[in-house]
């Protein structure tokens, strides 16, 4: 037997050891999401230790981390993207990034760096992409950038106090730099002679925003360069160009020069010309030159097919603005103040694809858009647009995209959309519309996406749609629709999403027949409305009957207030749905088969429900689901998991519940959980809590989120402490003894078990209990204190409404007594059956509402026997029972305990609103003020109605 405790001190020892080697997921400062450590926003001043090594990012963002230094990221080999911006980190020792050699993106803008010292990179060989910008950089050190012989992408914006020779430093070590931003660092002057003299594969240099007077190209350092940005300065200044040979700039496509001043149009010319054989796409944005001519100068390169032209002060689009740009295929006019464009202001523009008249303040669809013949995509979004004519769009065959979101329009005509057969997308949201009229009937065949949200719709007329065969995306949220007539989507067989939320549906209008031509929906919102179906279960007419190819059903958030359980054949019809929200539709009751129709159900959202409790046979029907969220249901325990057959469910979030003890058995039911949510729950610190702890600290599958901040409500002495600084030491068993002991003992406590298991459990079941009340009889007498209340309520949840809208305004308010009710008086975080038996041992009397649910309920059991217990125990009136409904006494006969105090108790029954009401109340009033004497003894109250039994 030495041997053998050895060998268990030895194994145990071991265990403990690889406790510290493997780190589980619960971290002090940071959660884990998809194999990235987050750590964003904690108001952290050092880099966390507790990290997994073998995550792949990590998100420092927003802390005041004020240094970096070496050991910060060790053994970190599999990290590939480190964000560190917005800190305070003023500096970097050499070597701090030596170990990550598997490291592609480093982040460190917005910092308060001021030098860049020689090895600042050291170990970075990866490193592809570096962001830099927005720091106080003066210097770099020659070789500060060395290590970096891979990167492609550098951001080092907003550095407004480096000189250019410290830019040469950096460019001299990356010779696979493709992408430089240098924007807003106060460059006054730009020489390519500041760059490498070797060829380069630079293919974007981006440095606008800076007061540049002089721009020099006359290597070959960007030969290969394709986008150039030198635009926005900052102030007006003019600008010398300097570019002899186009063959330096031979590539570039793309050119921007917004607001940039070369002294004169030749001057201009020049600069464009320079790019005159690649140039491609052109942003001039708020130019100080004559548009037309800017215009004219950039049409005459024959290249030129994009112009961008934001920004400027145009109210009046003359005729012959465009005349030179046949080759365009792209305007963008965005913010240019036009009210009137003339009618011939696009006639040249016979290659046009796409025109943007966004944010302007046109009050009609130009008539110049109709001798557009080649447009596929016009935006006239943002401007004050009141009504559509029915040749608006004429000419527009080829339209595919058309946008006329946040405008003033009212009402559609039938014949507004004709002649659009290639019309794909079509956005009408945020306008006025009231009425559809017909619009979409016929000449939407091709239309795919419709955007109807932020309108003023009140019904979806029949056929409204029956005009898009090929729809596939439709959105109806937020306007005022409250009738769905019968066929309103007929026609729509290709639909597969539909936004119905925010609006005032109500269950009338919502039956099987308003889904029914809909047979390919696989995305359904119906969320925030005013749907709210009676209990009566069955429903003769399930509303999702026919959706048998839906998916994704969102019903969360149902505006109004009064409880009610749904039908047990609500979900009827969806055999495919794989994602369900029930979230906050005031239920308080989900029947147990209700998804017995959604076998396929992989995600349920059944948060912000007062549920209290959930049947284990609620989830029979759906054992393949993965990801269960129940936030805020006022939940005692997740003892429901034990039976529920959940073993694949990998994510589990039930924030704002008041969890007590998640035991060992709970955490083993789940054994795939990967992501476990149980913020703001009441915690009991002790033992019980001994394996939640273990798995939070020690698991490398289960993330608990926020773990190191769960604190303890209970017992009062730890209240307020974190539950992972629990002290589980006391726990730890000696399995050495318990081996010692049980080999002894087996046979005799074998034996003594099974006697009393066959022969006197009953007995000692009621032992117990009496012993309970005893003992809790005489510490109250010990105390000699007067009762909290005058009376413990006792009731099912089903019959809260009667408690609190009948009982309580009565006995508290009318007649003034004291009642203690377990939602509003129990202690967070204490047991329930101490909650309970405090309850009845700290009130004068316990009043039971007594009905079919209330039998049927097991909380409820616990509270009759205990309060019988004390009933039997002090021989005192001290129990008064209220029915009601009639209960026959054969349904009577399993509920042993409640037959035994029926036949030496006298009860009352509710005789419902009518003349009996009153001499209820008043009798009820008697047994509340009788005093405590004998059971025995105390004269029977007179009620109306016979005793059960």
């Amino acid at each position: 037997m030495g041997h053998e405790y050895q060998k268990i001190l030895i194994c145990l020892f071991l265990l403990n050891i690889q406790s510290f080697v493997v780190q589980g997921f619960a971290l002090r400062n940071c959660r884990i999401s998809l194999n990235v450590a987050l750590c964003d926003g904690n108001k952290l001043t050092l880099v966390p230790t507790d990290i997994l090594p073998t995550v792949s990012g990590i998100d420092l963002t927003s802390n005041h981390i004020f240094k970096l230094q070496v050991g910060n990221f060790n053994n970190f080999t599999n990290l590939t993207e480190l964000k560190l911006a917005n800190n305070k980190i003023s500096s970097i020792e050499t070597g701090t990034f030596s170990t990550l050699s598997s490291l592609q993106k480093l982040v460190l803008n917005w910092n308060a760096l001021t030098r860049l010292e020689n090895g600042v990179f050291d170990g970075l060989g990866k490193l592809t992409d570096l962001l830099i910008s927005n720091n106080r950089i003066t210097r770099v050190g020659p070789d500060a950038f060395k290590s970096l012989q891979n990167l492609k992408l550098l951001d080092f914006s907003g550095n407004k106090d480096c000189e250019p020779e410290q830019i040469s430093f950096i460019l001299k070590h990356t010779p696979h730099l493709t992408d430089l931003i240098m924007k807003s660092i106060r460059l006054s002057t730009f020489r390519s002679s500041q760059f490498a003299n070797k060829s380069t594969e630079l293919r974007l240099l981006d440095i606008s925003d800076n007061p540049i007077t002089f721009f020099q190209i006359t290597t070959n350092a960007f030969r290969n360069l394709t986008w150039l940005n030198i635009g926005n300065p900052p102030r007006k200044l003019t600008m010398i160009w300097d570019i002899p040979d186009k063959a330096m700039v031979a590539q570039v496509a793309t050119l921007d020069i917004s607001r940039v001043w070369v002294n004169g149009s030749q001057k201009m010319w020049d600069l464009l010309s320079t790019f005159n054989t690649s140039l491609f796409s052109l942003r001039m944005n708020s130019m100080r030159y004559n548009l037309a001519t800017v215009i004219n100068k950039s049409c005459s390169i024959p290249a030129v097919s994009t112009l961008q032209l934001r920004q400027h002060n145009l109210p009046f689009i003359r005729s012959d603005l465009f005349s030179l740009c046949t080759n365009v295929i792209e305007i963008d006019l965005s913010r240019c103040v036009i009210k009137r464009i003339a009618n011939n202001s696009f006639t040249s523009l016979s290659k046009l694809k796409t025109l943007t008249l966004h944010r302007n303040k046109l009050t009609t669809v130009p008539y110049a858009i109709r001798n557009i013949w080649s447009l596929q995509k016009l935006d006239l979004s943002n401007n004050s647009i009141e009504t559509l004519g029915c040749h608006d769009f004429a000419n527009l065959t080829r339209l595919t995209h058309l946008s006329l979101k946040m405008n003033k329009i009212t009402t559609l005509q039938k014949c507004v959309f004709q002649n659009l057969p290639w019309l794909q997308t079509l956005n009408l949201q945020m306008n006025l519309i009231a009425d559809i009229n017909k619009a979409f009937h016929t000449s939407l065949p091709k239309l795919k996406t419709l955007r109807l949200f932020k309108n003023s719709l009140k019904t979806i007329k029949k056929d409204e749609f029956n005009g898009l065969p090929s729809l596939v995306n439709l959105s109806l949220a937020q306007n005022q629709i409250s009738t769905l007539e019968k066929g309103c989507f007929s026609g729509l067989t290709n639909l597969s999403n539909l936004q119905l939320d925010e609006n005032e549906i109500k269950s009338n209008t919502l039956d099987k027949d308003c889904f029914i031509d809909l047979v390919n929906l696989r995305i359904l919102n119906i969320g925030k409305n005013l749907i709210r179906y009676s209990p009566d279960s069955p429903m003769k007419n399930p509303p999702f009957l026919y959706l048998s190819s839906l998916e994704n059903l969102d019903y969360r958030s149902q505006r109004f207030r009064e409880r009610a359980p749904l039908p047990s054949n609500f979900l009827q019809g969806l055999t495919n749905l794989t994602k369900l929200d029930f979230g906050n539709i005031f239920t308080v009751d989900l029947p147990n088969y209700i998804f017995s129709h959604t076998p396929k159900l992989d995600s349920l959202d059944i948060s912000s429900n007062d549920l209290m409790d959930v049947s284990p046979d609620l989830f029979t029907p759906i054992p393949n689901l993965t990801k269960l969220r129940l936030s805020s249901t006022n939940l005692r325990s997740l003892d429901f998991l034990i039976k529920a057959n959940l073993r694949k469910l990998e994510f589990l979030q039930a924030r704002k519940n008041a969890f007590a003890v998640i035991t060992k058995e709970i955490i083993e039911s789940v054994p795939n959980l990967r992501y476990l949510d149980l913020q703001y729950n009441s915690f009991t610190c002790n033992c019980d809590n001994a394996a939640f702890i273990n798995l939070t600290k020690n698991s490398n599958q289960t993330q608990v989120f926020d773990a190191y901040e769960f604190q303890c409500y209970y017992p009062a002495n730890e209240k307020g402490k974190r539950l992972l600084d629990l002290n589980l030491d006391d726990c730890v068993i000696d399995y050495g003894f318990i081996c010692f002991i049980s080999t002894t003992c087996s046979h005799l406590v074998f034996m003594i078990a099974v006697f009393i298991y066959h022969f006197m459990r009953f007995q000692i079941a009621y032992a117990y209990y009496m012993l309970v009340a005893w003992l809790f009889d005489t510490k109250n007498k010990n105390r000699k204190a007067s009762n909290q209340y005058d009376a413990f309520v006792s009731y099912n949840v089903h019959d809260e409404a009667w408690v609190y809208r009948k009982l309580v305004p009565h006995l508290e308010k009318n007649q003034g007594w004291k009642l203690c009710l377990h939602h509003r008086d129990f202690e967070p975080g204490k047991p329930i059956v101490e909650n309970i038996t405090d309850a009845i041992y700290g009130s004068r009397k316990t009043l039971c509402v007594i009905s079919r649910r209330y039998l049927q309920s097991e909380w409820c059991s616990r509270e009759m026997q205990v309060a019988s217990f004390r009933l039997f125990d002090e021989r005192k009136d001290v129990l008064i029972l209220v029915f009601l409904e009639d209960i026959p006494s054969a349904h009577l006969s399993p509920y042993y305990r409640m037959r035994k105090v029926l036949r030496r108790q006298t009860y009352l029954r509710w005789p419902g609103i009518g003349p009996g009401e009153a001499l209820f109340w008043e009798k009820l009033r008697k047994a509340l003020t009788s005093t405590e004497s004998k059971a025995e003894d105390r004269l029977p109250l007179e009620i109306s109605g016979t005793r059960l039994l």
